[in-house]
């Protein structure tokens, strides 16, 4: 990891923290949550060894990137705004880009509104709905309440505070761990004033053997400082965003060339008509150029740090091809 350089730059009206590895064309990787560049660690190595320019920065609210403290700083707009003022910053035209979880919700967005910026995007874990597949008629957390109960974790995260107080009631290297590790293919729920089943309502005594616990003592050291409320800032302007993009309404993703990476047992995979969505049209339709949708036997959410060296591959495979 000491190969691998940091520095901050002014994106957007904020400060932000990027680490960056090799020379080439650019891979610029997007994290999820709760996560950081840090989670890229594996790609930034393998793909500046293949002769690109990896980049991986702390997304707004994250590790060392500034945190604003309005909720509304946290819209689609500001954060594909952060993305785009660093392609500027980086001195080229277009990257390509890989994201998972909010990192790939950011992705489709920065596809959405800027294609003109985008070689390339290959996508883990959240496929174009419904996040934002927009459905004229339902806010999106409500479509969640349907779905999936109040009790939901995006439906939780809506009042300021409250998920806050309630994980740090946690020890934080063990949120992290019941986070990173869960199996869980069900909705994660947390019922009022309670942590409920958590993320991971079966945690292992041990670690699995792509996560030590020096990489949980590095999340714990950055979450320590700076806490969760910019994280999950991103889920309280869900509905903000679906107001924001009504002009999108029935658009898709159709001047990019997409592939689609998931786990087998990621939740958001075994998520309710997900499957369907996938593998019966649907996501085809909302994205064209999807050329690949690859499904990782037996892998969970978190991809890029359980199976990362297939993850490589199948990102070199795609990438290489332009």
């Amino acid at each position: 990891m000491e190969t691998i350089s940091h520095r901050t730059v002014e994106v957007n009206g904020i400060k932000m923290h990027v680490a960056e590895k090799g020379e080439g064309p650019v891979v610029l990787f997007l994290h999820g949550f709760p996560e950081l560049w840090y989670s890229w660690r594996h790609q930034i190595l393998g793909l500046s060894s293949l002769g690109y320019r990896a980049i991986a920065p702390d997304l707004r609210g994250y590790g060392d990137t500034e945190a604003p403290g309005s909720i509304t700083s946290y819209t689609c707009f500001h954060l594909v705004g952060d993305v785009v003022a660093l392609i500027d910053s980086l001195g080229v035209e277009k990257v390509f880009v890989v994201g998972h979880d909010w990192g790939a919700i950011i992705g489709w967005y920065l596809c959405l509104f800027r294609p003109d910026r985008v070689k390339g995007y290959v996508c883990l874990s959240v496929p174009f709905r419904p996040f934002l597949g927009r459905d004229p008629k339902v806010k999106t957390v409500d479509a969640f309440r349907v779905a999936c109960g109040e009790d939901f974790y995006i439906c939780r995260f809506q009042e300021p505070g409250k998920m806050e107080a309630e994980f740090g009631r946690v020890d934080t290297a063990d949120l992290f761990k019941n986070i990173l590790t869960t199996r869980l293919t069900e909705a994660p729920v947390f019922p009022k004033g309670e942590y409920g089943n958590g993320f991971n309502p079966n945690p292992q005594d041990t670690l699995p053997s792509w996560l030590s616990e020096q990489d949980i003592a590095y999340y714990v050291s950055k979450f320590e400082k700076t806490g969760l409320t910019g994280a999950i800032n991103y889920y309280r302007n869900l509905n903000l965003n679906w107001e924001l993009t009504a002009p999108w309404t029935g658009v898709g993703i159709s001047n990019v060339p997409v592939k689609f990476i998931i786990g087998s047992v990621d939740l958001v995979y075994n998520f309710p008509g997900m499957k369907e969505y996938i593998h019966n049209g649907g996501f085809k339709k909302d994205v064209p150029n999807l050329e690949e949708v690859v499904v990782q036997e037996g892998v969970a959410h978190f991809n890029n740090q359980e199976a990362a060296e297939d993850v490589n591959n199948h990102i070199y495979q795609f990438i290489n091809k332009f």
